[in-house]
């Protein structure tokens, strides 16, 4: 007996290109798994009705009549429908306050909620992500952003010959051009009056991958942070070399006790004992990725205190561009107000207003924060997600979601740690939430 599931056409972003499941692996589920395999029709999505036809898919203008649904980003809470089993991207684990409405009304409609961050192996690991493409796009994008700064401060680079990234065909003519720019920086080097050129990566996991990937690129120096702090702007720094350098939680964060020595899973369980210590870094460096992890508990990257004493009228700072790909709204960087979309992807804050100016012209410090970066690539991303979902896919769609318990669906161990919902209510392993849906 088959099964049907359903693709949904995205609608929280007009420029999210993405999809869960590609036609070839489509093919598959309806060939190989008795699955029947409905999907919304859309003129945004990067693979088009008519691939998900020759696959063997129907195109259909609504999903009504499927009770499994994939998607990857939020529901608007009008669209969604009562006793249906939902999988995607659900941003509610930190009890984030702009979707606690969407929580609520699948609890009232009595929804089943499958949370893509939350498949994971027995140690935590994430098993089906979009990060990586996060971090390649958001870098493409801050080299870009930093070339048209530049440009606006009047200093030529070769990085002002970047486009975004969306306007890259496939990820590989981004690769291309920006391989093209590391060639030009080899070949003549940077301005003088940027050396030593330095970018600073917070993180080490999916998303920082993607992003030294896209570094790799350049001729670049890999430095320690405990060096880092020793450079000098007036040492002979080589103008065709971008000094780079990688942080961790030891380095954003120490104890407050001086004679504690940093221990990470300490940190992770008590940071309240931790204080930030980021901006000893800060005028050093000429551009900062943000790519790590971070919600309040934690001490911040960058403060608008430390900008307030040093991005004033007049004064040129060292530090040019941030990327944050993080992109939380008040988060760990204080110069991100708020997510932007590709269509208007960056904007300059002014610290000392507390406000920003869309675009890259201005007083201030200019900030890259695209909510949704893997959508810039979006075909390599969707490939690349799709294969990591594709062998669950079968599970999800075959379990038993009329079991009185969660634990008899037939759910394998990383799905059942992703089951935020079942039938409604909140599994025992996120019953806190119920402190911010309430």
């Amino acid at each position: 007996m088959s099964v049907r599931i359903g693709i949904r056409h995205e609608d929280k972003y007009k420029a999210e290109r993405r999809t869960p499941l590609i036609p070839k692996h489509v093919g598959e589920f309806i060939k190989e798994q008795g699955i029947e395999v409905w999907v919304e029709h859309s003129s945004q999505r990067v693979f088009t009705d008519e691939e998900y036809t020759v696959s063997g898919a129907t195109i259909v203008p609504n999903l009504k009549d499927v009770g499994i649904i994939f998607g990857v980003k939020e529901i608007p809470v009008e669209m969604l429908e009562a006793r249906k089993t939902y999988v995607f991207f659900s941003h509610v684990i930190k009890g984030q306050p702009y979707n606690m409405a969407m929580l609520r009304k699948l609890m009232e409609l009595e929804c089943t909620l499958i949370d893509y961050e939350r498949i994971t192996d027995g140690l935590g690991k994430r098993l089906i992500f979009f990060g990586r493409y996060a971090g390649l796009a958001g870098a493409i994008n801050t080299l870009w952003t930093l070339g048209l700064r530049l440009k606006y401060l009047g200093i030529d680079t070769p990085f002002l010959g970047l486009k975004q990234a969306r306007n890259y065909f496939n990820l590989e003519d981004a690769r291309k051009a920006i391989s093209r720019v590391g060639f030009e920086i080899a070949r003549n080097g940077l301005p003088k009056e940027l050396t030593p050129f330095t970018i600073g990566v917070t993180g080490y996991g999916n998303v920082s991958g993607g992003v030294q990937e896209i570094l790799s690129l350049l001729p670049s120096q890999e430095i320690s942070p405990e060096n880092f702090l020793n450079l000098k702007a007036s040492e002979n720094f080589q103008n065709n070399l971008i000094y780079k350098v990688t942080f961790k939680e030891e380095h954003i964060s120490a104890p407050n006790s001086p004679d504690k020595p940093f221990e990470l899973e300490d940190y992770f369980k008590h940071p309240e004992n931790y204080h930030g210590i980021f901006e000893n870094y800060l005028p050093q460096l000429s551009v900062l990725i943000n790519g790590m992890y971070w919600d309040a508990r934690y001490p911040k990257i960058l403060t608008r205190e430390y900008m307030l004493r040093h991005f004033v009228v007049g004064a040129r700072p060292k530090l040019i561009v941030v990327g944050d790909i993080t992109c939380d709204p008040n988060g760990s960087v204080e110069a991100t107000l708020q997510g932007t979309e590709p269509d208007d992807p960056i904007y300059v804050y002014n610290p000392q207003k507390h406000e920003i100016i869309y675009g890259y012209e201005g007083e201030g410090l200019q900030v890259m924060a695209v909510d949704i970066l893997p959508s810039e690539l979006p075909r390599d991303s969707s490939i690349a997600f799709s294969t990591m979902l594709r062998p669950y896919v079968k599970a999800i769609a075959h379990a038993n979601y009329k079991a009185d318990n969660p634990d008899e669906a037939g759910l394998p161990a990383p799905l059942r740690r992703a089951l935020i919902l079942y039938r409604g209510k909140l599994t025992p392993e996120y019953n806190y939430l119920s402190q911010y849906v309430n």
